[in-house]
């Protein structure tokens, strides 16, 4: 399962949204990576120094890929997070 989605926030993927996204991530059983799309970067959704190695900005496209048994709920998860506004 792949979605795609744009990072939301103006202050982009920041620590507190990267540790969001990777306890979302960690609700899942699925394996879930997350590709900067411009760099072509992939990094696991469970780990927050590879969530913050991807550097994304406000306005920044990003992919988001989950294989496994609870893959639908788990890509529409991430990309939700990702697509917050607020950047929670």
């Amino acid at each position: 399962m792949e979605r795609s989605a744009k990072v939301a926030s103006k202050l982009g993927l920041h620590a507190r949204a990267s540790a969001r996204l990777v306890q979302v991530a960690n609700a899942y059983r699925s394996r879930i990576t997350i590709r900067h799309v411009a760099s072509g970067r992939s990094v696991d959704a469970k780990s927050i120094f590879g969530v913050m190695m991807l550097a994304a900005t406000a306005g920044t496209e990003l992919s988001v890929s989950a294989s496994g048994i609870d893959e639908l709920a788990a890509a529409e998860a991430i990309a939700r997070v990702i697509e917050e506004p607020d950047g929670v």
